[in-house]
């Protein structure tokens, strides 16, 4: 039992000095300066490599990387020989020339994400009959763009004009690919024109020389309205007079995708205005008497026996005035 108990110390004992050895923890309300535990050794931080001189600036990684796509389809596809074109889009497929003249553009790759792929020349919109309702100018626009705009005019467009009588000849064109910020200012968020994705459309031309435009608030407002409702219908913004000042004399028009399909149709359909009255009267015709003249001629003069026979009534008829009563002396 002593042996055991012995041992039992025995291994207890350097465990127990090592306690001993521990310093104190540190005190943080003695007024006594606190003791560092031990010598800090700094560690060098490790710095990142520096750049390689073969690799290319970060300003230029990506227009480098756009010019290297179409290098290196020339490559691969040998000397001599240029690199294939890809195959048309479903969309290229469908728009056929008896839906539209609507030849294909090259993709535009411009600054600031600007352009687009899959473009075309919208020229004119082929009707059922196989009239034409000409684009002036011409648009670019992306091909569903360019397939929405056509099932517009031929679906939506056609009849409204056919109820006044005469045939949609000609659609004003005011813009569509444009590389630029929202409303044209400096900063602002790319436009879907940038995007080839929009068009501004300001007035129709029938083929009887007349023009409809849809700003004008002497147009019917029954065909104003009716244009409305079928844009915003089938385009998912459509932003004109009401929506801010930038669209008070055309109607703006797009595609743009957004989250659950939302849409965005702000177009105040206005009353025609009041007719004011003039400032000024209408001046006097020329054949017109003079006013002393015409004045004198108003008023019908009365004969002189007649005018003596009414005044005599009313002398006779005028009592005579009555005495005045003699007033009492108050003492």
């Amino acid at each position: 039992m002593v042996t055991a108990a012995a041992l039992v110390l025995g291994a207890a004992g350097p465990a127990v000095a090592r306690e001993a050895r521990l310093p104190p923890p540190l005190d943080l309300f003695s007024k006594k300066p606190p003791k560092l535990r031990g010598t800090i050794h700094s560690r060098a931080i490790p710095l990142p490599q520096p750049r390689p001189a073969e690799a290319p600036k970060a300003e230029t990684d990506k227009a480098e990387s756009d010019q290297a796509e179409p290098e290196a389809a020339e490559k691969s596809a040998g000397p001599g020989k240029k690199a294939e074109p890809p195959p048309p889009s479903a969309c290229r497929l469908a728009l056929t020339e008896e839906i539209a003249i609507a030849p294909s553009v090259p993709d535009i790759k411009g600054p600031g994400g600007c352009g687009g792929e899959d473009l075309v020349r919208l020229e004119a919109v082929v009707l059922a009959d196989k009239r034409k309702v000409a684009v002036k100018p011409a648009a670019i626009l992306r091909c569903k763009m360019a397939t929405a705009i056509a099932d517009w005019i031929r679906s939506d467009i056609v009849p409204i004009a056919a109820g006044l009588g005469s045939q949609l000849s000609d659609l004003d064109n005011f813009d569509s690919y444009e590389c630029r910020g929202r409303n044209r200012i400096a900063g602002a968020l790319l436009s879907e024109h940038g995007r080839a994705n929009a068009l501004d459309v300001r007035a129709f031309r029938l083929a009887n020389g007349k023009s409809i435009y849809l700003t004008d608030r002497t147009v019917a407002r029954e065909l104003r309205e009716s244009v409305l409702h079928s844009a915003c219908a089938r385009f998912s913004t459509v932003l004109g007079p009401g929506s801010d000042w930038y669209h008070e004399d055309h109607i703006h028009l797009d595609a743009a995708e957004r989250r659950s399909n939302y849409r965005i149709c702000q177009w105040n359909v206005w009353d025609p205005l009041p007719q004011v009255a003039p400032l000024l009267p209408a001046g006097r015709p020329e054949e017109a008497p003079p006013r002393e003249v015409a004045a004198k001629s108003e008023v019908p003069a009365k004969p002189q026996a007649e005018k003596s026979e009414q005044d005599e009534p009313e002398a006779e008829e005028k009592p005579a005035p009555a005495k005045p009563k003699p007033t009492k002396k108050r003492r």
